[in-house]
């Protein structure tokens, strides 16, 4: 059985909210547990964790879910590039999957709210790429 953990970004919470809970349900209907969870700020907030999560002996993979809704500024770009290559290397670092499941950026809070799903794909390439990698 995989053993996760799970980040979730507690800003934007109409859309990470239902976010983490089809993470959750993604976990239970594929055997996997979720061992750990971690709430954060925001997505710029979730390496950190990530990276925590990472390092417990536990946790065969992190999941991550987030949401960057766009605003009147570049801020969003700023915000997705940072956690995303930040993401990238808590992976590499720690030889550990981190799924990237914060949408975003250059959305508005409707297009966010109609890709709710994507926190359960989150789930599903962790865990494929968890078991992936134990093969090799």
């Amino acid at each position: 059985m995989v053993q996760l953990g799970l980040v979730v970004a507690e800003f934007n919470a109409s859309v990470t909210e239902p976010m983490a809970a089809g993470a959750r349900e993604a976990a239970a209907e594929h055997g996997a547990e979720i061992v750990a969870e971690a709430s954060v700020p925001g997505a710029y907030d979730a390496p950190l964790a990530a990276d925590r999560l990472a390092r417990r002996d536990d946790v065969d993979a992190v999941a991550t879910v987030g949401a960057i809704v766009t605003g009147d500024t570049d801020h969003d770009q700023v915000i997705a590039d940072a956690a995303a290559r930040k993401l990238t290397d808590v992976s590499l670092d720690r030889d550990t999957p981190v799924t990237l499941g914060i949408i975003g950026p250059g959305m508005s809070g409707d297009e966010a709210r109609a890709r709710t799903d994507k926190g359960a794909i989150a789930v599903e390439s962790a865990i494929d790429l968890a078991t992936e990698l134990e093969e090799l």
